[in-house]
Parts: C-alpha cells; sequence; structure tokens
C-alpha cells in the first residue's frame, strides 16, 4: 500500500481544523439564534403570572412560532423591574406603584396591559380589640407599609380624606413580613397590605379592616415589557396577555382548584386564599386613559411627597403601537 505523503497529512490536519472550527461556528450561531426566540419573564407568587405559569398554556402556543418560555422568580415588584431594566428578562407584572418608580428612574420600560382592580383585598388594619374604629383615629398613629407600594399610596388617600396630613402619622417602612411581626407584636398600631396578607391577619391574627381600598385606589397590576423587546415582538406580547387573559378566566371560574393550588405555592393556608380569591376577578384591562390617569395619580403624589424625583408623565411609557 502506497504511504500518504506529508503534504497530505498536513492537508488532512488543517481541513479537520477548519471543520472544526466551521461546526463550532455553526452551533454557536444557532444557539444565538435560538436564544433571541426566548421571552424571558418575571413572576411573583401571589400574581396572575403565576397562573399561567401553572397551566403552561403559553409554552404551547408560543412553540407555534418559534418561541420559547423562560421563568424567573422574585419576590418583591421592585426587584423584578431592576432586572427588567437591567435587561434580565423582557416582561414581568407588578403592581401600580413600582413602575412609576421605574419611569422616575429612566429605566426603558413600557407598559403592556392592566389587571383589574383588586381594591376589596387592600386595606387598613388594626388588631381586634383597638380603640381604632375610624381613619379619624389613625391621627398620631404608628402605621405600617411598604415605601413606595400601592399601600403607601392608599394611605396616603385615605388620611387626605378626613383631613390627616401625612406628617400626623408616624410611618414604619416594613415589608409584609416584617409588619406582620411588628403588628401581631403590638409594635405598631395600623397595617396597610394588600392580599394575601390582609385575608391571612383577618383570620389568623383576628385583624379588622378599618377600610379597603375602595375610592382611594384601584390597585391594580400592571405587566410591563423592556422598550427593545417591545420594539421588536409585539406579535409575543399579545399572545402572552392572550393567555393571560384565558388563564385569568379559568382562574374566576374555577376557584375548587385555583385555592389549593395557590395555597400550596404560597404556603399559606386555604381558608386565607379563598377569601383572596373571592374578593377578586383575575383579568386584562387595555390601558385606557382612566386607567393611566390612575398611574398619574399615583406619580404626581408621590412627587408632592418627595418620595420620586422629578415629575413624570405616566404616557410616555405607553407600547407603541
Amino acid at each position: 500500500m502506497k504511504k500518504s505523503s506529508p503534504i497530505f497529512y498536513a492537508v488532512m490536519s488543517l481541513f479537520l481544523m477548519v471543520s472544526t472550527v466551521l461546526i463550532g461556528c455553526s452551533a454557536r450561531g444557532e444557539e444565538e439564534k435560538d436564544s433571541t426566540n426566548v421571552i424571558r419573564i418575571g413572576y411573583q407568587k401571589n400574581g396572575p403570572l403565576l397562573i399561567l405559569k401553572s397551566l403552561g398554556t403559553l409554552e404551547e402556543r408560543l412553540e407555534e412560532i418559534g418561541f420559547t418560555v423562560e421563568w424567573n422568580e422574585f419576590q418583591a415588584g421592585p426587584a423584578l423591574l431592576e432586572a427588567l431594566n437591567a435587561g434580565s428578562i423582557d416582561l414581568g407584572r407588578t403592581g401600580n406603584s413600582p413602575p412609576v418608580f421605574a419611569q422616575a428612574a429612566d429605566a426603558p420600560l413600557v407598559y403592556v396591559a392592566a389587571g383589574k382592580s383588586k381594591f376589596k383585598g387592600s386595606g387598613i388594619l388594626v388588631p381586634e380589640d383597638s380603640p381604632i374604629n375610624s381613619l379619624e383615629d389613625l391621627k398620631g398613629k404608628r402605621i405600617g407599609f411598604a415605601k413606595g407600594s400601592s399601600s403607601h399610596f392608599l394611605l396616603v388617600k385615605a388620611l387626605e380624606s378626613v383631613g390627616i396630613s401625612y406628617d400626623e402619622i408616624t410611618p414604619a417602612y416594613l415589608q409584609p413580613g416584617d409588619a406582620r411581626v411588628a403588628f401581631e407584636q403590638g409594635n405598631i398600631d395600623a397595617w396597610v397590605v394588600w392580599d394575601p396578607y390582609t385575608a391571612s391577619a383577618q383570620i389568623n391574627s383576628k385583624a379588622r379592616m378599618i377600610t379597603d381600598g375602595e375610592g382611594f385606589t384601584t390597585d391594580r397590576d400592571f405587566f410591563l415589557a423592556t422598550k427593545d423587546f417591545a420594539s421588536k415582538h409585539k406579535e409575543v406580547l399579545d399572545i402572552v396577555m392572550q393567555e393571560v387573559q384565558k388563564s385569568s378566566e379559568w382562574a374566576n371560574q374555577n376557584h375548587d382548584k385555583l385555592i389549593p393550588m395557590l395555597a400550596d405555592v404560597l404556603k399559606i393556608d386555604e381558608a386565607s386564599i379563598q377569601m383572596t380569591v373571592e374578593r377578586r376577578v383575575y383579568g386584562v384591562d387595555k390601558l385606557s386613559p382612566e386607567i393611566m390617569q390612575e398611574q398619574q395619580e399615583i406619580a404626581d403624589t408621590f412627587y408632592d411627597l418627595e418620595i420620586i424625583p422629578k415629575k413624570i408623565n405616566v404616557e410616555d411609557a405607553l407600547i407603541s403601537e
């Protein structure tokens, strides 16, 4: 058998090296291409995106257009919006106040849609044996709530309604977990919070609600996306919101299945979850002028209280049609 020449071996070695590089580049190219067909969604355990994730219908819809979903869990809205601002996720849902702070910080975010009002589950709580029986009785009291949250706004508007200024109470800026401890130990006189914490305190700590959010706040959810993702993938966002609406309709019609599902995920008793879901309606609303005016009032209130650094126009963050 004729032996191959050294030149042959050299050429074959070079060919194999080039082939390996090209294959590697091709694989990386496919990987990069595939990575652009992913929507990274941020969710919290107490929101409608959790229900959507649990049902698994979004994955099926997006597969039809070659997209996949990556779910990222967050404990609170501000952290979720920080991830949106950093580009770590593409879409998320928060309460009504965090988007105001994000916009005031020049975050490149846009409103995609709004959730239904859930003011019945937000309120001002006092201990069962408290002498506080009305909003007027809150004057001079120490009140716990999360700074810059929907509860902060609810409290300000409730106090205004009876002529009490914000500086006539002592605020205790506490996240729900810490506020619950302070409330049960008597370190605060009242607690302003949202469901399911409200329901849990009413059922398990015998808290009294002296007012809910009616007339003070609609306490809506908002779905937000990065400007970059919204400009490139409006079809994907439309599909996501369609599936949020479908999963919301399922939730409204299947409390018997929804309650144990949420109780298991949230690690909260079913009685509290039942109270929570029975006093809210899940669903999606378009960003109407009325809804955006609600957001503008929140923004103006926080600016007047010097909680955000500048005055903003919330409509500047509307998604482009």
